[in-house]
């Protein structure tokens, strides 16, 4: 354990080498799509596949596999009417992704009346690491492969906003206080009992401390440690700053109902402003340039996998 922890602190992309790697990328079935509405989108997909291919293909070399792939399947939801495997990137539309997953499992008639808890709590999906390993490999080699993505720092910042800024009886107490108590001097014994009111600068602290008082969340978690980029063959790559018009290209190259379209609503705290590249700027304003940097480090493979500017 401790050879492999060195061998990881040497190069921050080694726990992405020597993983068990699906066959190679299959074109895109487009059988299903009529008309030319969406020749712009599928030309956008097919630079985001064959980019994200490419780094890997740079990022992995030619080593020989070595490891299966149940213990990376743990943030991919299965629907098996239509052949999808969803890989859940918390903050990039994720909790409409799953309600439009029910639908098309038959769970629901309309994804507009599924409510928050029911769609993160309701355990109405499966995921793909609860099948067993013949389950599991015939999945991810015949089932159309989806992530959807967001700009690092807005994610980030989105995840404070929804997690920090706003009541929320589980991440106050567990990762609010402990980030108060070790990362703000001389706090108060009203904010050491609640864990209410982090401040973003105490929350990035904690986020870059190599000896975190509580552990990684998925809701910041690096979408390379999430969904395994390099390692999945994901046939479909979404971003959140093209949302829905990637989300109902997607619907129809799986052959969804034609009426099934993606939600365009705000999933909670429908009157904040949503997280933008000037909300976070104003966020970012709160970070020394040194800590700005490390956080970027810190997402960096996320940045160069989906091509996204550095900020």
């Amino acid at each position: 354990q401790l050879s492999e922890q060195q061998e990881m602190s040497r190069s921050p992309l080694s726990h992405l080498r020597g993983v068990y790697l699906p066959p190679a990328l299959h074109p895109l079935n487009k059988t299903l799509v009529k008309g030319g509405k969406w020749k712009g989108v599928d030309g956008a997909q097919e630079k985001r596949r064959s980019f994200l291919r490419d780094f890997c293909e740079k990022l992995n070399g030619r080593k020989k596999p070595r490891t299966h792939l149940v213990h990376l399947v743990s943030r991919i939801y299965v629907e098996d009417r239509h052949k999808v495997l969803y890989c859940e990137v918390p903050k990039a539309g994720c909790s409409n992704w799953k309600r439009v997953l029910m639908v098309l499992n038959g769970l629901a008639a309309s994804a507009h009346n599924i409510s928050h808890d029911d769609v993160h709590y309701g355990k109405h999906l499966r995921k793909l690491d609860s099948y067993d390993l013949k389950g599991i490999y015939t999945r991810l080699n015949t089932y159309t492969k989806a992530i959807f993505v967001r700009d690092p720092m807005e994610r980030l910042v989105s995840a404070f906003r929804d997690k920090f800024e706003h009541p929320n009886s589980y991440y106050h107490p567990v990762f609010g206080r402990a980030i108060i108590k070790k990362y703000r001097h001389n706090a108060n014994e009203e904010a050491l009992k609640t864990g209410s009111g982090v401040k973003f600068k105490e929350f990035i602290q904690y986020l870059l401390d190599s000896r975190r008082p509580v552990g990684m969340d998925i809701h910041w978690e690096q979408v390379s440690k999430l969904c395994y980029p390099c390692l999945i063959n994901y046939d479909f790559i979404g971003k959140f700053e093209t949302l829905e018009e990637d989300a109902n290209y997607f619907l129809r190259l799986v052959g969804a109902p034609a009426e099934l379209k993606f939600p365009k609503f705000k999933d909670r705290h429908s009157s904040d402003e949503r997280t933008s590249a000037e909300v976070v700027r104003q966020y970012l304003k709160e970070l020394s340039k040194e800590e700005r940097q490390l956080t970027y480090d810190f997402y960096y493979l996320d940045y160069l996998m989906f091509n996204y500017t550095s900020p």
